[in-house]
C-alpha cells in the first residue's frame, strides 16, 4: 500500500511539474492585440520556469520569477492575422485567429454595459452583425481592496448574429464606422459596470494622494470581513423586522400556487426598488404576489402579463403555471399566458425575483406593469405582497461603490499590460449628486489611467444626455444633471480628449436611452478626426464668447460646422434662459444674426447671465449645427450650483 501511494504521489509531481504555462486571462482565442505598440505576454508558470513566445514569425524569450510570474515583449507589428500566438515552456499553449489591430477600451456604468440586444431596432441589428473584424472582450464584474494580477475570467468573442447581442452597444456602433474607414481589426475590451461612481475606477495611488481625499486612506479597510458582517447583520435585522425567519423549502414551494394564503405577506409597492422600499442594500431572492380580477366580457385567448424591467433575474408564473423567466436587469418583462390559465376572478400573478448586488426589485413606470388583454389593460402597479427567501452575504455581494479603488483594482489593473489605442468612457449619472466635484474627480481617473498604461493614449467621453432626473427643463430649480455636463466639458482641458454631446437623443423616462447607434457613431466621428486624421466633422458647437450688452445676449461659438441648423418645430430658437442681477432665470426668445445667437427676453431688461439647455431635461433644444451635431449645454455664470460642497465620503 505504501508503495503505492509513493508512486501515486510520484506521477502527481510529475504531472504538475510539467502543468501548462497560464497566460492571463485576457489571451483567448480570437484575440485582439494592439498594432504598431510592442505587444506585452504575461502569466503564470512554475517558478524560474524559462518561456518563449512566438507571433507572426517573432519569438521573444525569459524566465517566471521565483513566484512564478513572467512578462515577455514582442516587437511592435503592423495590423494583419489571423495568427496563432504561442507560448512553450515545459508544455505549449496556442491560440488561434489572433489579430493585430486596433484595441479600444470601453469603460463606464450602465450606458456602456447597456447591450446591442437592448438597443433601438435591436433584432434588425443583430441580424446584420457580420463583421468578423470586430472582436469583444467582456472583463467579468468583479470588485477588489488590492490591485489583482489578473481578471476573473471573459472571452475574445468575433462579431456575428449569434454573439453581438452581449456586445457593449456603444462599443459596437463606435467599432463599425471605425473598421469601415480603416479596415483593421477592431478589439473592444469591455470593462464597465452599471451604477458605478467615477472613484471606484480609480487607483488607490492616485487617488489617496489628491489633497481631496487623501485623509480618506486611513478609512479604507484591509479586507471585506468587516463590510460582509455588517451587512449580514443589517440583514439579520430586516428579515426579523420583515417576517422573523426565512421559510422552509416545503413553504416555498407552495408560493407559486393559486390558492395559497399570503395574507401574512409583507407589502410594496411596484415598480419601486428594494432599496427604496425599506430594505435597504439587502441582496437575494423574493417572492412578489399579486391578485387581480378580470373585467366582465374579455377575450382570454391572448393575454400578456407586461412587468417593466426587473434587476436582476425572474420567474413569473399565472395561477401557479410558469409563463416566462429572464436574467437581464434591462429587458422589459413580457409573458403570454397560456388560454385557459385565467379565471374571471381570484388570479394570482408570482413573480421570483433574484439580485446579486446594487439595486433590486421591479423598476420603471406604473403604466409599464398591466395585463395586456388586447383590447384593454389591467394595471399592476400598486401594492404587492412580498417574502424573502435567501439572502447574499458574500465578498461577491460587496458595493462596487462601497470603496474607492475597487474596481480599478480587478477590473483595470489586470490590463496594463495589454496595450490599448484609447479609451472610450460613459458614465456620470451615478455622480451627478456631487457633480461640481467631478470637475476634480473624472479629470483625476483619466490621467491616473494614463500614468498607470505608461502613455497618454485618447480618451473619448459621452455627456449625459437628457432625463428627467428630478431637475424639471429650466435653471431657476437648479439641476444637477447640467452641472455633470458642465464638469464634462471642463476635462475637455485634459488634451487628447474628446466629448460626445448626446442632449437631443436621450429619454425623459428612462436613463438607458435606447438610440446607442448615434452614441456610438458621435464618438466614433471624433476617434476619426483626432486618432485617424479623417476629415469628418466631430465636436459640437461650444460657446466661445457672451457679450452682454443693454437688453440683449450675443454668443459666438466654436466648432459651427458649415453654419446653423434650426429644427423650426417651435418657431424659433429654443433652450435659452436670461437672468438679470436678482438671479432670476427666464425664458428668452433667440436668433441667428451674423453668424453669432442673439438672445433677449422681455422680462430681463440688463441681462448679467445666460444659460443654455441648462435643466435634467432639456428635450425640447432645436439648435444644429449643419452637420447635425447638437449644442452643446451651458452657462455664462458661475452662481453656486446645487451639487456646491458636496463630496465623495465612504
Amino acid at each position: 500500500m505504501k508503495k503505492c501511494m509513493s508512486w501515486i504521489f510520484a506521477l502527481f509531481i510529475a504531472i504538475t511539474s510539467f502543468s501548462q504555462p497560464k497566460p492571463a486571462k485576457l489571451f483567448s482565442d480570437h484575440m485582439v492585440i494592439q498594432r504598431q505598440k510592442p505587444i506585452n505576454v504575461w502569466g503564470t508558470a512554475s517558478k524560474n520556469e524559462k518561456l518563449t513566445v512566438t507571433l507572426n514569425g517573432k519569438t521573444s524569450g525569459g524566465k517566471a520569477d521565483k513566484e512564478g510570474n513572467w512578462l515577455l515583449t514582442l516587437p511592435a507589428m503592423e495590423a494583419g492575422g489571423p495568427y496563432t500566438l504561442e507560448v512553450k515552456g515545459k508544455t505549449t499553449v496556442q491560440y488561434s485567429d489572433v489579430m493585430l489591430g486596433d484595441v479600444w477600451l470601453c469603460s463606464g456604468q450602465s450606458n456602456m454595459e447597456w447591450p446591442v440586444s437592448a438597443s433601438k431596432n435591436a433584432k434588425e441589428e443583430i441580424a446584420a452583425a457580420n463583421y468578423p473584424m470586430i472582436r469583444h472582450f467582456k472583463v467579468r464584474n468583479t470588485v477588489s481592496l488590492t490591485p489583482e494580477n489578473d481578471v476573473t475570467g471573459g472571452e475574445w468573442q468575433v462579431c456575428s448574429p449569434s454573439t453581438v447581442g452581449n456586445f457593449t452597444a456603444v462599443g459596437y456602433f463606435f467599432a463599425r464606422d471605425l473598421l469601415a474607414s480603416e479596415h483593421v481589426a477592431i478589439g473592444l475590451l469591455n470593462s464597465s459596470w452599471g451604477g458605478t461612481h467615477v472613484e471606484t475606477w480609480t487607483s488607490g495611488s492616485s487617488f489617496f494622494s489628491t489633497p481631496e481625499f487623501a485623509s480618506m486612506k486611513s478609512k479604507l479597510p484591509t479586507s471585506f470581513d468587516g463590510l460582509i458582517a455588517e451587512r449580514k447583520k443589517k440583514a439579520e435585522e430586516l428579515l426579523a423586522r420583515v417576517q422573523g425567519t426565512l421559510p422552509t423549502r416545503g413553504e416555498v414551494n407552495e408560493y407559486k400556487m393559486m390558492d395559497y394564503n399570503d395574507n401574512s405577506w409583507a407589502v410594496m409597492q411596484a415598480p419601486g426598488l428594494w432599496n427604496g422600499n425599506g430594505l435597504g442594500e439587502f441582496d437575494g431572492e423574493i417572492w412578489f404576489r399579486k391578485t387581480f380580477n378580470v373585467p366582465a366580457d374579455i377575450n382570454l385567448s391572448n393575454v400578456k402579463i407586461r412587468l417593466g424591467k426587473i434587476d436582476d433575474t425572474d420567474s413569473t408564473f399565472v395561477n401557479g403555471v410558469f409563463v416566462g423567466a429572464t436574467s437581464s436587469y434591462i429587458e422589459p418583462r413580457e409573458y403570454k399566458v397560456p388560454p385557459g390559465v385565467i379565471k374571471g376572478t381570484g388570479n394570482v400573478i408570482v413573480v421570483k425575483i433574484s439580485d446579486t448586488g446594487g439595486g433590486g426589485g421591479m423598476y420603471g413606470e406604473p403604466g409599464d406593469f398591466y395585463v395586456d388583454f388586447g383590447v384593454t389593460t389591467l394595471s399592476l402597479a400598486g401594492d404587492w405582497r412580498y417574502r424573502i427567501e435567501k439572502m447574499y452575504n458574500a465578498t461577491a455581494g460587496v458595493d462596487p461603490n462601497a470603496y474607492p479603488t475597487l474596481l480599478y483594482n480587478a477590473m483595470i489593473y489586470p490590463l496594463l499590460h495589454a496595450k490599448i489605442k484609447g479609451a472610450i468612457w460613459y458614465q456620470g449619472e451615478s455622480n451627478a449628486g456631487r457633480a461640481e466635484q467631478y470637475r476634480t474627480s473624472f479629470p483625476l481617473m483619466i490621467e491616473d489611467w494614463r500614468k498607470q498604461w505608461g502613455y497618454a493614449f485618447p480618451f473619448y467621453f459621452v455627456q449625459l444626455a437628457n432625463y428627467q432626473a428630478g431637475g424639471g427643463t429650466s435653471s431657476n430649480g437648479g439641476s444637477e444633471w447640467a452641472e455633470l455636463r458642465e464638469a464634462q466639458t471642463y476635462t475637455l482641458r485634459l488634451p487628447n480628449t474628446g466629448m460626445a454631446v448626446i442632449i437631443d437623443i436621450g429619454e425623459s423616462k428612462d436613463i438607458h436611452p435606447r438610440n446607442k447607434q448615434d452614441v456610438g457613431k458621435r464618438l466614433a466621428a471624433i476617434a476619426l478626426a483626432k486618432t485617424y486624421n479623417k476629415t469628418v466633422a466631430y465636436a459640437s458647437p461650444e460657446i466661445d464668447k457672451v457679450d452682454l450688452n443693454g437688453t440683449q445676449a450675443k454668443l459666438h461659438f466654436k466648432n459651427v460646422n458649415g453654419g446653423w441648423k434650426v429644427d423650426n418645430k417651435y418657431g424659433y430658437i429654443n433652450g435659452f434662459e436670461l437672468a438679470g442681477a436678482d438671479k432670476q432665470w427666464h425664458y428668452a426668445r433667440a436668433w441667428i444674426e451674423n453668424g453669432d445667437i442673439i438672445v433677449m427676453s422681455d422680462n430681463v431688461n440688463s441681462p448679467v447671465a445666460v444659460r443654455y439647455g441648462w435643466a435634467d431635461d432639456p428635450s425640447d433644444l432645436n439648435l444644429f449645427d449643419k452637420s447635425g451635431l447638437p449644442v452643446a449645454p451651458f452657462r455664462s455664470d458661475t452662481w453656486p450650483g446645487k451639487t456646491a460642497g458636496k463630496s465623495f465620503n465612504f
